[in-house]
């Protein structure tokens, strides 16, 4: 269990975690998704799922990422029924099959060339459950992201620095992959691991988060329970 308490003083002059008695989880281990979090201004607790992905049989990958995400929150949440928890689940689509996380530079060098010069798709589902208050919303985002046509000098390089092995599809647009990526269509934060946008509209939404007046007064109050 981490306890997240972010430096971005910039949101959380506007941003507060609306209930003492609800604290707020996330129910993942993605490094990635701690620090979307933690840039929006969150505080939270890291508390990894440890739901068996292979239980969800493996369907079309809109079904797939959400049923995952909500059994993850539903998993997290039943020893913190009193918690708002986050469940997120991430994969990689080209041509009708699911990109992994790469167990070998061999494997990472066919996933690189297979993604060289395409579109694929990043699609990531989300939940956001309270036991006790028996609610649960959920969503799926999704992104297509165009690769450059890469040389084999690049695909080399790339995997020699390590950053493949443990990300879906074998790159990250957040990190040295970012200069794989010849463009986007749809959320950048979906393609690192999780739509902010759509999961703090969430919170908003179910009173998790209020919006506050900044220090000088300028800004207006937003949402209230």
């Amino acid at each position: 269990m981490v306890l997240v308490k972010s430096a971005c003083n910039c949101y959380l002059s506007r941003m507060t975690h609306n209930s003492i008695h609800r604290p707020l989880i996330l129910a993942s281990r993605s490094p990635r998704r701690r620090y979307l979090l933690e840039q929006a201004g969150l505080e939270f607790t890291v508390i990894p799922s440890r739901f068996d992905e292979d239980a969800v049989e493996l369907t079309d990958p809109e079904n797939y990422t959400e049923s995952l995400a909500r059994a993850k929150a539903e998993e997290v949440a039943t020893a913190h029924p009193e918690s708002w928890v986050i469940g997120a689940d991430t994969i990689v689509l080209i041509g009708g099959s699911i990109l992994g996380k790469p167990g070998s530079p061999a494997i990472a060098r066919e996933m690189l060339r297979r993604l060289s010069g395409q579109v694929h798709q990043v699609y990531t589902g989300y939940a956001l459950y309270c036991m006790e208050k028996e609610r649960m919303i959920s969503g799926v985002e999704k992104t297509s992201v165009r690769f450059k046509k890469l040389t084999e000098d690049e695909i080399d390089w790339y995997i020699q620095t390590g950053e493949p092995f443990d990300k879906a599809g074998a790159y990250a647009i957040q990190g040295l992959g970012t200069f794989l990526v010849r463009s986007i269509n749809g959320s950048y934060t979906n393609v690192v691991g999780l739509p902010v946008c759509e999961v703090i509209e969430l919170l908003i939404r179910e009173g998790v988060l209020t919006l506050q007046p900044s220090e000088d007064g300028s800004a207006e109050s937003g949402i209230r329970p």
